[in-house]
Formats: C-alpha cells, structure tokens, sequence
C-alpha cells in the first residue's frame, strides 16, 4: 500500500487511516474510497504511476493501484488469476453508421490472444482480486459477500486462490451455471467456501450477511460495503479504455472515450471509472474532460432511472421486479448517491430498456454477428435508440458499450434466444 495517502468519503469528506478495517463512513453511512497520494506516486513511478503494458493483467497500472507488484512488499499480498486487460472491439452495427460514432464492445466474458482474461468470465473478477488481495494485506482471513450471482463466483474463485474463507449468500433463483459453480466449490473446499441460499433478491442477502456472518467475525465485502476495494479493481475497467493503445502508444498518450454505456446494478464501476479518470487528470495524463456516463437499468427495477429523472440526489427504493439481466436487479445500494451524482457531473444520463428489448439484441446479434451478448450487456445495446433520440451521442463519439460477462452463465434461461447455438 506504498501510495495510499488515506480512506475518504466523497459525500461528506471525512477522512480514515489507510489501514483502517471499516466498512461505511462512520459520520454519515455512506461508502468510503481509497485515496492515492498522487504527489508521491508520480515522484517515484514517473507521470504515468508505474504503467507496465508489458503485463497482461489488471495489475499492469503499478502505483495507480492499492497494491503495486513493483513493491516487493505490496506484490507478495496481490492474488492474480489473469484478471482484466480485455479489449474494447470495434462492433459493426446499423446504430454507429446512423449515428456517425465509433462503436466498441468492452468484453468483459471472452478471452482473446494477446490480452488477459477474467477467469469466472465476469468484470467481477477485477473487484475480487483486488478484495482478496487487499484483506490479505491487512490480516483478515473471512470474508462474506451478498450476491446476484458473478459476485460470489468470482469471491468463490479468488477466496480459494487465496486461501481465505468466504461465505457466499445467493438467492436460490441465481443463474445455474453460477449456482452450480459455486456449490462446486462449496463441496470441494468446506473449509474455506460457505454457500448459503436465500429466498428474495441480494437485499435479502445482504441482511443475512449483516445478521448472521458480521456476527461471526466475516468481513462483509458487499457492493461499497467494504473500504473502497471493489471499486479499485473496478477502476481498471476506466484504465483500460483510456491507456495507449494503436497510434497512440508510441507516444504513450492517454485518451478517455466520448461516451460509456455501462449496465448499472450496484453501480461499482460507475465510481470505479470516475475515479480513475480523475486520478489521470491529477497525474497530468488526461484534461477536465469526462465520458458521459450512461447508466442502463432494465425496467423491472428502476431506482437510478427515477432518481435522475425526478432531479432527487438519491434514490426512493421501490420492491424490485424481476428480469433476464439478474445483476441489474438491485433495488437499492448505499453508493447510488454517488452514482447519480457522477451521471450528472459527467453530462450522462440513465436509461431503463424492457426484459422484451434485451432479449432483441440477444437473438438478433447472436443471429446477425455471432456475438454473444450477456442480459446485463445486451441493455447497454438496447439503450442506444433512446441515446440517439436524446441527443447524447454525437458525430465522430467514441462509444463503449460495456458487455460485462459471458452469456454461457445465464443459460438455459437464453438458450432459446441463441437457438441452442451455445
């Protein structure tokens, strides 16, 4: 933890020590970030923190990162499994041709040659690498998490890599392929691995953490519930988007895209991201310019949607409903505040799309372009409509769309939407 300065809350602005065990704020119950003393960061690492692009994995962002592996004492803690370091594809469609944009796909579920690969296939992974590696760091040996599914694949993944105990609290409608993933693991390793099942969605889940596994002396690693570590490994997704790349490497120049479109649950990559790309302004890597941030919530469950619509700094929670895109199910979370305020600083917007439009672009791009949309993935497409008619793309717009896990771990429930072509 060689350039953390300190732990701080970006809504009220107190601040903790950097090693402090903490979850929320103590002065107002909001989530807390890592901060990064920048001065001594670009002092010792140069003007771009340590960045390695010879390395094929999240961790190749050295100093901008917790845990920087060019520190012998920082990289004996790091849990890697190859995590992060995922392109962003040129994706042909009718909508960047009609919009004039350049359109690219941020494939979170897929290895590809010459990049990393997320092991459980899900952008979770970069937040539980970063959580394992971090409560290794400070001595905890238990963790819990609450999840809608790729969460506690990915806690399940890296715990065991770890060699930490984790319990894992799911509903028992989670997609299968996860469920039955982290069941394995749960037979496999009793002593480390603890599957609960819990009716209702991962509200439910979370009060069973908080009742039962807190009490226990596990460390709840829930969405913003932990010191900021998710949202550091989730950070990395604004990194990659933004590091030299092409005819920009040589030069190793910085660039953020005009916009991304990120399928928002919880909504750890939002601030993830903003992070990020306030740390390269403070590094002197990009200017004040900022992607517009457009969060896409399914109409089942819409709290961010309302929120932004009706102008209120949080959000209302309402019961949630229930759709394909599981992990935008998530009806209330602590760190929204944040998310819509990010929205807004950034000029974005959020955006709710039908379970009938996602299940479109599921069958039609796997028919069209054998490209294999996840649900939560797939909203990030069926958004764009709305986008365009609302005036937030623009001509010459570099546009990520942001597909966040592979679509084989929502089967059978997208099967017949694939035509059993997986």
């Amino acid at each position: 933890m060689r350039f953390v300065s300190h732990l701080g809350c970006p809504t009220c602005g107190a601040t903790y020590p950097a090693d402090r065990l903490m979850n929320l704020c103590e002065r107002d119950g909001r989530p807390v970030q890592v901060v990064l003393d920048i001065d001594r960061l670009k002092s010792e690492r140069g003007r771009d923190g340590g960045w390695n692009p010879a390395r094929a994995d999240l961790w190749r962002f050295g100093g901008l990162l917790p845990l920087d592996v060019a520190d012998p004492d920082d990289c004996r803690h790091v849990v890697s499994l190859g995590e992060g370091n995922t392109p962003c594809l040129p994706y042909a469609h009718p909508w960047a041709d009609r919009l004039k944009c350049r359109l690219e796909v941020k494939d979170e579920g897929k290895p590809y040659p010459g990049f990393g690969h997320n092991p459980t296939l899900s952008f979770k992974d970069r937040g539980m690498a970063m959580t394992v590696s971090m409560a290794k760091a400070l001595g905890l040996t238990r963790l819990a998490v609450p999840t809608q599914g790729n969460a506690g694949d990915a806690l399940a993944e890296y715990a065991v890599a770890g060699g930490l105990e984790a319990a894992i609290v799911m509903s028992p409608d989670t997609d299968l392929p996860v469920l039955g993933k982290v069941a394995a693991y749960a037979k496999l390793h009793p002593d480390l691995i603890t599957l609960e099942l819990v009716a209702g969605t991962i509200v439910e889940s979370a009060q069973r953490i908080r009742e039962h596994y807190v009490p226990a002396g596990f460390f709840s690693v829930a969405t913003f519930q932990e010191p900021g570590w998710r949202t550091e490994g989730k950070k990395t997704l604004g990194l990659e988007m933004a590091e030299p790349a092409g005819d920009r490497l040589a030069e190793r120049t910085w660039k953020l895209p005009d916009v991304i479109v990120y399928p928002t649950g919880g909504g750890t990559g939002v601030v993830g991201m903003a992070k990020a790309f306030d740390e390269l302004q403070a590094l002197g890597l990009v200017g004040d310019e900022r992607p517009r941030m457009i969060c896409v919530q399914s109409t089942a469950t819409t709290p961010i949607v309302r929120a932004f619509d009706t102008g209120a700094d949080d959000i209302t929670p309402l019961p949630p409903g229930a759709t394909i895109a599981t992990g935008l199910n998530v009806a209330r979370n602590v760190g929204h505040i944040n998310v819509l305020r990010i929205i807004r600083e950034s000029g974005g917007a959020a955006i709710a799309v039908s379970d009938d439009a996602i299940r479109s672009v599921i069958r039609d791009e796997w028919r069209d372009r054998r490209f294999a949309w996840s649900p939560e993935g797939a909203a990030t497409l069926a958004a764009l409509p709305e986008m365009a008619d609302r005036g937030l793309i623009r001509e010459g717009d570099r546009v990520v769309l942001v597909n966040t896990a592979a679509a084989e771990k929502y089967l059978p429930n997208i099967r017949t939407l694939l035509g059993g072509g997986l």
